[in-house]
């Protein structure tokens, strides 16, 4: 094999990093920031109960249906054109939803977010991975990124405590103007996109629209099962759809001479563990962000910015996991035995939380579960987020990129259905073998007492399901220490791809 020279870092690239950090916190913040400035939304434009889902669905269903997609597209046109294109429309699309006069207008905005949205997510994540190839800077890098990742989302419920409260919910969509204007000056002016990194080949069509189709169905079924059961004939209708449609797209990838989605990238044992193990431990944490939310909000009766405040600890604990425990180890251990003990500890953290009860003190209870949950999720998400996109050809780096978003993204949709399915039924339950308390604790105080079991009920599945992940992640992926050689590779359509790869040390 010829030796290939070893490609110069970028000397712009910390200041990259910083812009596309902004970037992937604006779209991590949408995630939460509209939830709390729902209910004024919903008032002020006259949105009935039965349609104010959609301001969430409407935007989950383009972002999860249209990631393959966008990071196909990523690779195809260029990250940074993908990733400046995605903030302008991010942008646009945020100014039409807080000018908002009615609710189609409103729907249509948060629908024009998710598919901007599914551009940029990608696109950040697969320049990071091209731009980062030396191991320690990799791992630093990673641990930033991490860091957003996990703790933005709790960030969002601050930000949209302030702006609901002291300002307008309008400013819940105006607020990612800035950011997407900064971030968007940085990946003119400072980004540059490593030569012969794009992936030329036409777009699979075909795999577009089964894809897309497919994981909107998923998307959607877990919406629908939410509301209306998961024995609803609609609902199954999707699962069934859902399942027919990403079948048929595993069959069309392993034909096309040029697939949307290279089945490499998710055969591959270890990155299949990481996009498994991530996707449920996603489950468990959105689970936790609703039910941790309402027990505060409604339970406690703190107010939305206090609310906000209250999960600080959780964000201290992400961003210490994953800059100082994650990133400071990922050179020295195999990725295991980082993730694995991360979802571990966060479990630990969960289990702590199942024993809420309506007069639990947040000093008692709430602060040490966050602290372990943080310092948990943190830990894992830093060498997941680094592994997914580790040894991949630069050419498929985009797509890599947007499995990890689907992961989320779904693992986001099945964690809202089914959490609060499972503590809407344990509600029913209790107040059936309960009812003669209701005289003793009065009206509130019986469906405080209701809605405390339901979400503890939920939690003790959130932590089965943190185990699972620990599980998987110490089974599946067996890779060794991460190292960084460079390597000349032949791709399957006999065309050579030199570039620094990333590849495990043993």
């Amino acid at each position: 094999m010829p030796e290939t020279a070893q490609v110069q870092p970028d000397p712009r690239r910390w200041k990259a990093l910083a812009f596309i950090a902004i970037a992937q916190l604006m779209v991590v913040l949408d995630g939460t920031i509209v939830n709390i400035a729902l209910p004024s939304a919903q008032v002020d434009l006259g949105i009935s109960d039965t349609n104010r889902q959609w301001v969430i669905t409407a935007y989950a269903l383009a972002f999860g249906g249209l990631l393959l997609f966008g990071g196909r597209i990523s690779d195809l046109w260029g990250r940074k054109r993908a990733f400046t294109i995605g903030l302008i429309g991010f942008a646009t699309a945020s100014a039409i939803g807080g000018a908002a006069a009615n609710e189609a207008m409103l729907l249509g905005a948060r629908a024009l977010q998710g598919a901007f949205g599914a551009l940029l997510a990608p696109a950040a994540l697969s320049l990071l991975a091209v731009t980062f190839t030396e191991v320690r800077e990799r791992a630093k890098a990673f641990g930033i990124y991490g860091a957003i990742a996990g703790g933005g989302g709790a960030l969002g419920l601050i930000l949209g405590g302030f702006l609901t409260e002291y300002l307008d919910w309008r400013w819940t969509f105006f607020v990612n103007i800035p950011f997407a204007a900064v971030a968007a000056t940085g990946a003119v002016l400072v980004i540059r996109e490593p030569a012969g990194s794009r992936n030329s080949n036409g777009l699979d069509i075909p795999g577009v629209i089964l894809a897309t189709l497919g994981l909107v169905s998923l998307v959607y079924g877990f919406t629908r099962a939410e509301t209306d059961g998961w024995t609803a004939g609609v609902t199954i209708g999707l699962f069934v759809g859902a399942v027919v449609l990403l079948a048929a797209f595993a069959l069309v990838e392993g034909k096309v001479r040029s697939p949307l989605l290279p089945l490499r990238v998710v055969t591959d044992r270890n990155r299949g563990g990481v996009y498994l193990s991530l996707g449920l431990a996603i489950i468990a944490m959105f689970g936790l962000f609703l039910f941790l939310t309402y027990y505060l909000q409604v339970v406690k009766g703190y107010s939305p910015v206090q609310t906000g405040f209250a999960f600080l600890p959780m964000i201290a604990g992400m961003i210490t996991g994953s800059t100082q425990i994650g990133a400071r180890l990922m050179t020295r251990v195999p990725p295991r035995l980082l993730m694995a003990p991360g979802f571990l500890t966060a479990a630990i953290g969960m289990l702590i939380l199942t024993q809420m009860q309506t007069d639990s003190s947040y000093a008692g209870l709430v602060l040490p579960a966050q602290i372990l949950l943080g310092l948990g999720m943190g830990t894992a998400f830093m060498p997941a987020m680094s592994l997914a996109t580790y040894g991949v050809q630069p050419r498929d780096s985009g797509v890599a990129s947007a499995m990890v978003n689907t992961s989320q993204q779904v693992g986001g949709a099945i964690g809202t259905a089914l959490l609060n399915t499972i503590a809407a039924s344990a509600v029913t339950s209790w107040v059936a073998s309960h009812g003669a308390q209701a005289a003793t604790l009065g009206k509130v105080g019986f469906a405080n007492e209701a809605a405390v079991h339901g979400y503890a009920t939920a939690i003790w599945w959130a932590v089965g399901i943190l185990l699972v992940s620990a599980i998987i992640a110490a089974t599946f992926i067996n890779t060794g220490r991460q190292g960084a050689t460079v390597v000349s590779s032949s791709s399957e359509d006999g065309q050579q791809d030199s570039s620094t790869v990333p590849v495990m040390a043993h």
